[in-house]
């Protein structure tokens, strides 16, 4: 069942976390913060509608990060409900994508929890001073990657977000897979 996302609570501050990431290293948002903005997306390994884009995700991220936004990938589904997003498979997914930016396991879903993320791909774009300017979709794309020539919703804003402190008024949600929350014990 597809979700969206929630309209963006401007000015919200980022959750601080720190945790481990496809690289072997731990990860901290102080770690992945970038000068001018930040860009923390909750996604995963299996579902349709990150597939479908993740070629899109890897080239804005890249052209996010050469304008002075950090950008980091957090995984926060229940793993033994859905072995593909194992730490395991996402190790090795970041190494066959040649992710350009840390893939990081939120094991025990704190991070997902602190964020409010709610679906795969969820995308939280920070000004400078970790407030939030952008919590909306990549692009019009949905389960199947749409025309190549779609606005590029994601990078727009926060490219603005790296020009001028702040992110769009107008802001279209993301959409996608829900997070794939553990039963609660």
């Amino acid at each position: 069942m597809a979700v969206s996302t929630p309209i963006c609570d401007l000015g919200w501050k980022a959750p601080a976390f720190s945790l481990p990431g496809t690289d072997g290293r731990t990860w901290t948002l102080e770690d992945v913060r970038g000068p001018k903005g930040t860009l923390i997306m909750f996604i995963c390994n299996h579902c349709p509608y990150v597939i479908a884009v993740r070629d899109r995700i890897i080239r804005d991220a890249r052209d996010l990060q050469t304008l002075g936004i950090g950008v980091a990938a957090i995984s926060s589904n229940d793993a033994a409900a859905y072995p593909d997003d194992s730490f395991e498979n996402m190790q090795r997914l970041a190494q066959e994508l040649a992710l350009p930016f840390p893939y990081l396991y939120d094991e025990d879903q704190s991070v997902a929890t602190a964020y409010d993320a709610v679906c795969t791909p969820d995308f939280f774009g920070f000004d400078a001073e970790l407030g939030l300017q952008y919590r909306g979709r990549l692009d019009a794309s949905r389960k199947e990657a749409g025309p190549p020539d779609l606005r590029r919703d994601l990078y727009e804003a926060m490219k603005q977000v790296a020009e001028t402190g702040q992110g769009p008024t107008e802001q279209i949600p993301s959409m996608g897979c829900s997070i794939k929350w553990k039963d609660a014990a």
